[in-house]
């Protein structure tokens, strides 16, 4: 059967046409900019959900954009520059909130101290760290509230201790820090934390085994914006959600390693190894986050910051979208 000239273009003509019709009905993407100031295992949730397409399935085109430290992503979003911030409750957070920044947590994704405090061979026990240095992301960050939650935990005050806090930066140059014996010792996440584990270096402690309260790494928005874009605010959690089922799906352990290794710029695959396993149960699945997290590092803060010590942990906390998702059977 022979199809005419004229035919073929009609045809042609009307596919277009529809092609474009459903094309150009579809909303455009809402672009949002999401920080953080560290680069480990814990951020894990936010690289698969860019990679598995998570976030415009929600029509969100986001990016994660990892800054120097705490005070400059706490900058970026109390300006607006930014519309949120991936990380746990620290120093710089609550000194902006302190000082007038009008930030919340919306979202909890671990609401518990997650890594390993690891040390040179020759420190047998943390009594031992007295006198030593500790490398730390930045002198504000979630790095250093880690460690002083663990100093704290084991009864050292760095200041009649003398211990001192070096910043070094990402994970990996901490780590390198104590392969090199910069310093002494660091909290690392697990990926690291157990690469050094496997070349002799001591851990003191895994700090998910101990009672300590914390808000870890969640989402971290201003109130106003949180009040202005509530669906923006809900999709974000919705492709955070779809990530973390994606994970604990064992039949993703391919995608998922491969993801944490391009993210911490490993040259092998296997090397993330490690830290997908302790991804697997890392996140909350309900991600409400937690005052009582919150208030332990107010408490710990506060003791040399009056401001600091004036908030309250439950001004600090924002749920309804979280309550949200819940209502429609998220978890």
């Amino acid at each position: 059967m022979k199809i005419s000239l004229t035919v073929l273009v009609s045809f042609f003509s009307l596919f277009i046409a529809s092609y474009q019709k459903i094309h150009a009905a579809a909303p455009p993407l809402t672009k949002v900019i999401m920080t953080s100031g560290s680069a480990s295992e814990r951020d894990g949730v936010v690289y698969v959900a860019q990679d598995q397409g998570f976030f415009r399935k929600y029509g969100l085109d986001l990016s994660f954009v990892q800054v120097r430290n705490g005070p400059v992503a706490m900058s970026a979003l109390s300006s607006g520059e930014t519309q949120f911030h991936w990380g746990s409750v620290s120093g710089a957070n609550l000194g902006a909130i302190a000082e007038g920044a009008d930030l919340v947590f919306v979202a909890g994704f671990i609401n518990r101290l997650s890594g390993m405090f690891v040390t040179n061979p020759k420190i047998k026990s943390p009594m031992e760290l007295k006198g030593k240095s500790v490398g730390v992301n930045s002198l504000s960050g979630g790095g250093w509230i880690f460690s002083m939650l663990m100093l704290d935990y084991w009864g050292l005050v760095p200041e009649r201790d003398k211990i001192q806090f070096r910043s070094l930066g990402e994970q990996a140059v901490m780590a390198q820090g104590i392969l090199s014996g910069t310093v002494d010792g660091a909290f690392l996440g697990y990926t690291f934390g157990k690469m050094l584990e496997s070349k002799g270096f001591r851990v003191l402690a895994d700090s998910e085994k101990l009672p300590i309260p914390y808000q870890g790494s969640g989402v971290i928005s201003k109130r106003s914006f949180v009040t202005s874009s509530p669906v923006t605010v809900e999709n974000v959690l919705r492709g955070l959600l779809d990530s973390s089922a994606f994970i604990r799906n064992p039949e993703n352990k391919g995608a998922v390693t491969k993801s944490l290794a391009k993210a911490l710029r490993f040259r092998r695959v296997e090397d993330a190894e490690d830290g997908y396993q302790s991804m697997v149960n890392l996140y909350e699945k309900k991600i409400y986050p937690t005052v009582d997290g919150i208030r332990n590092v107010i408490r710990l803060l506060g003791t040399n910051n009056e401001k600091i010590r004036r908030l309250k942990a439950e001004d600090l906390a924002d749920d309804n979208a979280v309550r949200k998702l819940e209502k429609e059977g998220r978890f």
